[in-house]
This record gives structure tokens, sequence and C-alpha cells, in this order.
């Protein structure tokens, strides 16, 4: 196994490794809400977005690679936590401009995604943020996600971080103790029931760590 930076041809993984992380333990997330499109087209998006001008979170820029037999298995993302919204939305509106979507369908994918806001969690402007953590089924089992996560928290305290944060979805117990055993604990939780009659779970809870 072998870690590396992602690459701007490993947009497609990238996507797939988004769409799963976002989605959890449940059938959708995010994305699939937001833009409220068939499975095949928001990858497309996604990808698109990974290596859109626009720098974000969802950008491979920002993304580490677990490979095994020189075949990417795992990946995550890890960024300072500030100004991440304000960055998605920009690598967001221009992708639809690139793709010619009209201003009313970009207007509803930004109404769509608002679901989120009652009770979504995440690192303090000063804190380093792991997030977009999932790994291919086929390569489950083989320690990815924990030597992601180390390689991740080096990083950030290389970058001079003093705190990691990373969030997922309340009752998400894989994700709860693969973060657990790389020394996260309990920080916070919103709970929201209109998320949670959108989604299929409570709201976001976010486990933090000193590097």
């Amino acid at each position: 196994m072998t870690i590396r930076s992602a690459r701007p041809d490993d947009a497609a993984f990238i996507a797939v490794t988004i769409l799963r992380s976002m989605r959890g333990y449940r059938p959708h997330g995010w994305f699939d809400v937001a833009l409220g499109w068939p499975e095949a087209e928001c990858l497309d998006f996604i990808a698109r977005v990974a290596v859109a001008r626009a720098v974000s979170m969802w950008h491979v820029s920002q993304f580490w690679i677990a490979e095994v037999d020189g075949k990417p298995g795992a990946a995550l993302c890890a960024v300072p936590a500030a100004g991440t919204g304000p960055a998605a939305w920009r690598a967001i509106e221009e992708v639809a401009s690139a793709t010619g979507l009209p201003a009313s369908e970009l207007d509803a994918i930004r109404r769509r995604g608002t679901y989120t806001r009652a009770c979504w969690v995440q690192g303090g402007e000063g804190d380093w943020m792991i997030e977009h953590v999932a790994t291919d089924p086929a390569y489950g089992g083989r320690g990815l996600v924990q030597a992601l996560i180390a390689h991740a928290l080096d990083q950030g305290r290389a970058a001079g971080f003093a705190r990691a944060t990373v969030s997922f979805l309340i009752g998400n117990m894989p994700a709860e103790r693969a973060y657990a055993k790389a020394g996260f604990a309990f920080a916070e939780e919103k709970r929201d029931p209109a998320f949670e009659s959108i989604i299929g779970a409570p709201g976001f809870r976010m486990f933090a760590r000193t590097i």
C-alpha cells in the first residue's frame, strides 16, 4: 500500500469517494439531494468540480489516495477548515456555467442543498479538517483509512495546525469506530428533524483530536 496525492486523472475515483462518503450509511447524500439527478449525472458533475479552476475541498489537489498494487483503494481530503463553504460554491458555479446549466437550475441546487444548514457541524476557522473519507469495498479491511488519516494528520501538523476535526452522519458506527481508533473523540453534534426526514439520519457528529 502506498499513499500519494490525487491527480486530475483521478477525478472519477474522487467523485465516487465524495458521493460515497456523503451518503455514509444512507442511500443519499448532499450531492444526490442538491443536484436531484441520476447517480451517473451526479458523478459526472462532481468529477468536473474535482478538476475545476476553483479549488475547493472537492478538488483533486486536496485529496490523498491509498493505492494497493497501483490501484486506488481509498481516499480522503484534508484542508484548513476556513472558507470551505464559499470555495465549494464557487466550484459549483464554475461547473454549472461550463456545462450550460440555466440560472434557475443553479438556484434550485442552492435551495435543495440548504437542508444541511441546521445540523452541519465542522471544525473552527483554525482547525485542520478531514473530510470525504471512503474506501472502495473491494479494498476494505486493509487498514487504508487508518494509514490515510495518519498521513493527513502529519500534513496538518507540518502545516502548523494544532487540532484536527472530522464530521460524519450520526449513526454511522463504522466511521465512528474508525475515527476513535485514530485518536479522535466526540466534540459536538447537531440534530434536525427536517434533515432526518430527508436523509434518514438525525444529523451530524464531529470528532476532534490534537495533532
